[in-house]
């Protein structure tokens, strides 16, 4: 201890934490690798044969060089360039055809070969180190982590770096990889973690207000002739964002849980709810606000709408009607005589913050019931901190149980023991009780065991299980049931680890499963990534694209809770809308913001994630479509055969957005370049299928166009775009199978049903168990297809799959 006495804290908790982390790398003198022989005597020659004159030592195209492959497939780029070879022979793309090709016999016994090593390196990785690479919590675990052991609120992702995807997921271990910023990023992230969890100061004064919308800044001094007194509130009647109401009477000293009770409801609506946004955060020029939901004022009678939520302090609440009038209309005729709907809002009250005790169950969860003595500061004469006339026993006690938590399973003290030498180190150097425990509970909170997961080769214990199973099901750790669970070794029993999946998926934890999984699988997280030309797509709003993303959770969620087919996710009767969906579908019957399970007719076209407006609209940019972006996208994340990188000297499509000519005519003549021909049969004839919707997933007959149409006029207005050049939506898939749309085209996707479950069984098991399955799991994979297939392909059935197969339990 004499080195740590001599280094600041914070520099000494970060070279702990490194030391620890540091991997052990495998031995330098390993044994030839099976098969060295026969590749040397069979596979190089072959190689040599057909593959050397282009993909020689100089200037091999594509970048594909064969002299670089190896009989070593433990190396994870020699591997992934003789799978790259495999894939291109199997489909018959290389060699090309007008080079020489070796005999069908040489062209299986080659990928036969490739497979045999594969399944082996496979086979001895998981003998000595495990299907699954050392696993880090990726930031949102982490946060969800930290909320749980510490029982508090806090917004933690910000300060960590975001997660590299690898195999689609960013919680694969292959893309996790440690830093000293990145540890001196967890150290702020814990300390201030603990800032939260440890009451120092009173019990902040609790709020009770009834806040009236006619004291607002914005009802008493509005130039604007938009908002309406009455005797019961305020009518407002436009939805410009700067008519937003902002509760500039309510800013809050104390950050904490707030509730709101607002009154309001839709004023000369007619049958219609009046939705509305409500954003918290300090809504100040520069600063984050989040947004709480979209809620409906039902029409012309009152209602409460209850909501708790978080703020910090000096925060507030923001109220925007949705779909009402612009400000300018609404002025010219004046709120008096204007007769169109509006958001009336008679009060609203606020309580806060909530606490059901003090200090507060993160305060207790540390130290008990241990009291405090004034410590006052320059600055806070009112501080408190904890103390103890056992500090060292005291210090012991609380580090043994908190460790036992934070790591996740029984801990002894060897376990505990370099912590409280930090704690006892601390003391000796005069510290506070408080401030010496503290530096113990950042130790924990950036040691590798509670950063990683924690998972030795083979069967996993109980406890490693219970992790693993926690993370997927909820990205945080396992609750008291579940390792009280993993204590009596019950885990191990199919029927207790069924039992736990259900209970899992039906806590309002598994939101988060829904959310994160889907998010990823769908590529939803990058529905921000363009934003639509307001020109060519003026009906886009933030509403609209909400509710994108919340269909595709709510279908998932439906199809899991009532284990429905997973041929849902290519075609179904039903899907999940709110009003604002409806009307971008042309549905008729739906109003207001709240989802519910709605019938599609059979004319919309619709059924099925492919044809969502949150899918189309990812896999476009804001103002074209590709059917390349989007063939891409269906071989990937619905056909598990993601189709190969494009060769890097073949310039990219720069789609006409003027409409002079059509993406269908521009792939035709991309395809006349040999070597783009056999991937583009494989990937234009899904995109083809889905050019009947547009940009932000509208249903079409035509392209919209800025330079080449005719005139549009919608409702008596002149839109700002075209119509242009009619759409074709047929196609023919590379085996000679025809469609003449999209139905169709998911009619051919349903007649393999088994392909279907099967990547959606691997990208399941991918974020499960965070590493993608190999070679040599496919018949694993094929035997969960197989129970599957019994159950209707059931999508819960497949999750109850997932978590009792072999791929699962053992690392």
């Amino acid at each position: 201890m004499r080195l740590f006495d001599r280094l600041p804290p914070s520099r000494l908790l970060l070279l702990v934490a490194l030391a620890l982390a540091i991997r052990p790398t495998l031995a330098a003198d390993e044994p030839a690798r099976p098969g060295a022989a026969h590749f040397e005597d069979q596979v190089r020659p072959l190689l040599a044969r057909y593959c050397k004159e282009c993909h020689g030592a100089e200037k091999p195209k594509g970048k594909f060089q064969v002299d670089l492959l190896t009989a070593d497939f433990s190396d994870r780029a020699n591997r992934q360039r003789w799978e790259t070879l495999a894939r291109r022979i199997e489909a018959r793309e290389m060699p090309p055809e007008a080079k020489p090709r070796p005999s069908e016999e040489e062209s299986q016994a080659l990928c036969e070969w490739i497979a045999r090593q594969t399944r082996a390196a496979d086979d001895r990785r998981q003998k000595t180190e495990g299907r699954v690479a050392l696993r880090r919590l990726n930031r949102v675990e982490y946060e969800n982590t930290i909320r749980d052991l510490l029982a508090i609120d806090a917004e933690l992702e910000d300060f960590l770096p975001p997660d590299s995807p690898a195999n689609g997921f960013d919680n694969n271990s292959e893309a996790q990889h440690v830093s000293s910023f990145l540890m001196e990023r967890y150290l702020d992230a814990a300390n201030a973690a603990l800032d939260l969890a440890i009451a120092n100061l009173p019990q902040p004064k609790l709020l009770k207000l009834r806040l009236s919308c006619k004291e607002e800044r914005l009802v008493k001094h509005n130039e604007e002739r938009v908002n309406r007194l009455l005797d019961d509130g305020v009518v407002f009647f436009s939805s410009s964002p700067w008519q937003a109401l902002t509760l500039a009477q309510f800013y809050p000293p104390d950050r904490g849980r707030y509730r709101f009770r607002i009154s309001a409801y839709g004023f000369q609506s007619s049958t219609r709810p009046v939705p509305f946004c409500l954003e918290a955060g300090p809504m100040l020029m520069g600063t984050k606000n989040h947004l709480v939901g979209y809620f409906d004022a039902p029409p012309d009678r009152a209602a409460v709408i209850e909501i708790v939520d978080h703020l910090e302090a000096r925060g507030t609440i923001r109220i925007l009607p949705y779909g009402l009038a612009p400000s300018q209309v609404v002025h010219k005729i004046g709120a008096d005589a204007y007769d169109g709907p509006g958001l009336a809002i008679e009060s609203i009250d606020v309580e806060g913050p909530l606490h059901d005790q003090w200090p507060p169950e993160s305060h207790r969860r540390i130290f008990g019931d241990l009291v405090q003595a004034p410590a006052p500061t320059s600055n806070r004469p009112e501080r408190v901190e904890v103390v103890s006339e056992d500090p060292e026993d005291d210090g012991e006690r609380i580090l043994h149980e908190f460790v036992r938590r934070a790591f996740r399973r029984p801990v002894t003290n060897e376990d505990v023991k370099p912590f409280t030498a930090l704690v006892k180190a601390r003391l000796a150097e005069k510290s506070t009780f408080e401030q010496a425990v503290r530096v113990g509970l950042a130790a924990v909170l950036v040691s590798p065991q509670f950063l990683y997961l924690r998972e030795g080769p083979g069967k996993l214990d109980d406890f490693a299980l219970a992790s693993r199973l926690s993370y997927f099901l909820w990205s945080t750790m396992p609750d008291d049931e579940l390792y009280r669970a993993a204590e009596r070794r019950e885990l191990a029993q199919p029927e207790a680890l069924h039992r736990q999946v259900e209970r899992m998926l039906a806590s309002p934890k598994a939101e988060v499963f829904v959310r994160n999984f889907v998010g990823q699988w769908l590529g939803l997280r990058d529905i921000d990534f363009t934003e639509p030309s307001h020109i060519l797509y003026p009906e886009f709003d933030h509403l609209l694209k909400v509710s994108m993303v919340r269909e595709c959770e709510l279908f998932f969620a439906e199809l899991l809770k009532n284990d429905l087919s997973l041929a849902n996710f290519v075609a179904s009767d039903f899907t999940m809308l709110n009003g604002r969906l409806a009307k971008h579908y042309a549905i008729e019957g739906v109003e207001g913001w709240e989802f519910r399970k709605c019938s599609l007719p059979p004319e919309s076209h619709r059924g099925g994630v492919l044809t969502m407006a949150g899918v189309l609209k990812v896999t476009a940019n804001g103002t074209t479509t590709s059917p390349v972006t989007r063939g891409a996208w269906v071989l990937e994340k619905i056909l598990g055969t993601p189709p190969p990188r494009p060769p890097a000297n073949v310039p990219a499509l720069d789609p006409d957005i003027r409409g002079a000519t059509t993406i269908r005519e521009q792939l035709a003549k991309h395809r006349e370049i040999p070597t783009c021909a056999a991937c583009h049969a494989q990937i234009d004839p899904p995109g083809f299928a889905l050019e009947s919707f547009d940009v932000i997933g509208g249903r079409r007959d035509h392209y919209r166009t800025t330079g080449f149409g005719e005139e549009v006029i919608l409702a008596g207005r002149r839109m700002p775009y075209l119509k242009g050049p009619p759409v074709d939506a047929a196609g023919v898939l590379a085996d000679g199978r025809q469609f003449a749309g999209i139905d169709e085209f998911k009619q051919l996707l349903l007649r393999h049903k088994d392909r279907l479950a099967r990547s959606l069984a691997e990208k399941l098991m991918t974020y499960a168990t965070g590493a993608a399955p190999g070679a040599g799991d496919e018949t694993e994979i094929a035997a969960i297809v197989d129970r599957v297939r019994e159950k209707n392909y059931g999508l819960r059935s497949l999750i109850h799959e997932i978590v009792s197969s072999r791929l699962f339990r053992d690392k």
